[in-house]
């Protein structure tokens, strides 16, 4: 079966891979989508995503829906021991794995596991595999049954606002705030739908380029700001809260000068690896709250919830692309003037 495999910087190759089989308390999906993440792309470019290095050629994917074939034991569970989705139906495959017992899963903070397995991920050695295979086998309490009336495309979205969402809860009540979200690409287009969907009353984003403020505007935006234009109108004064989604220092800085004085600043992208530098003495000054936001835990539930109640989500996915073309769409997904979301498609679900 096809697997979009990376090797090394600029080193991707689609694969023919084993077929998994399912065991005890584990499920078997056929992969219909998988979402071309910012992480895949700093794999792909990098050889690494911050401080995580390939060491071994790794299945990339973490954004994964499809269709449920099969389980490997009768009496698997579904989560939290619920009712488990049945054979055919369509699903999205929550990515990561926990370990459960590490002081910060025992405090409810599962998403900082110490000991996690994540899809596509090189922070372990030997890394996790990933999703993009036309065939995948994870833990069954992982698998979640799409929503009546859930697009599987849109669904592959899951993911991504998962995170978004958890962001927006690290900044608190946003009821009736101004939030400044830096960076339009994919996640911060869905931190502007997250965080309307709290309650805030103004969303400015910044970002370089035209296309991806468009797409933050289809999310929702309220303002839309040329970073690279001191001069652009829609600069706000001062916000509330803001989300740093760009992933550069000078996001950071942004967030950092324009939140009010005992303000939330959330830094949800992934910064270089090594030091990056910050107004610090911003922090200290203004009692800025600094908070940090890494992927989800039961954001995954809420987010299948929010994108079956809200069609406007589809506009976010740009392009649909064979997994034989896995190259081209990752080169479509990277090129943020032409694209939004990027979903390799892995066909029609195979016969059990």
């Amino acid at each position: 079966m096809p697997g979009c495999v990376i090797h090394g910087a600029g080193d991707l190759r689609v694969e023919d891979v084993p077929s998994p089989v399912p065991g005890p308390g584990e499920a078997l999906v056929a992969v219909r989508y998988g979402g071309v993440c910012g992480s895949d792309l700093h794999y792909w470019r990098h050889g690494g995503v911050g401080d995580f290095r390939l060491r071994e050629p790794m299945l990339l994917g973490h954004e994964v829906v499809g269709t449920l074939v099969a389980y490997g034991s009768p009496d698997t569970a579904g989560p939290a021991g619920g009712p488990r989705p049945a054979a055919g139906a369509s699903v999205a495959v929550h990515p990561a794995t926990p370990c459960g017992v590490c002081p910060e899963c025992v405090d409810g903070r599962r998403n900082v596991c110490r000991d996690t397995r994540y899809l596509g991920s090189a922070a372990r050695f030997p890394h996790v595999q990933g999703g993009f295979a036309a065939r995948i086998v994870v833990p069954a309490e992982q698998v979640r049954a799409l929503p009546a009336g859930l697009d599987p495309r849109r669904g592959a979205l899951a993911e991504p606002l998962s995170v978004a969402l958890h962001a927006v809860r690290r900044a608190g009540d946003l009821t009736g705030r101004h939030v400044l979200v830096t960076g339009a690409g994919p996640i911060g287009c869905l931190v502007v739908a997250a965080a309307k969907a709290a309650g805030a009353a103004r969303v400015t984003v910044t970002d370089l380029l035209p296309a991806a403020l468009e797409y933050a505007r289809a999310a929702g935006a309220d303002t839309l700001v040329r970073a690279d234009d001191p001069d652009d109108s829609g600069w706000p004064g001062e916000v509330d809260t803001a989300v740093e989604a760009s992933g550069v220092a000078a996001g950071l800085d942004t967030c950092l000068r324009l939140v009010r004085r005992g303000g939330v600043v959330v830094q949800l992208g992934m910064l270089p690896p090594g030091q990056s530098p910050f107004p610090g003495n911003l922090v200290v000054s203004r009692e800025i709250e600094l908070r940090g936001a890494f992927r989800f835990d039961g954001e995954f539930d809420d987010a299948l919830r929010l994108l079956a109640a809200e069609p406007a989500f589809d506009a976010l996915v740009s392009a649909v692309v064979p997994v034989r073309d896995a190259a081209s769409a990752f080169e479509l997904a990277a090129d943020r003037s032409r694209s939004c979301k990027v979903l390799l498609d892995f066909g029609a679900a195979p016969a059990g």
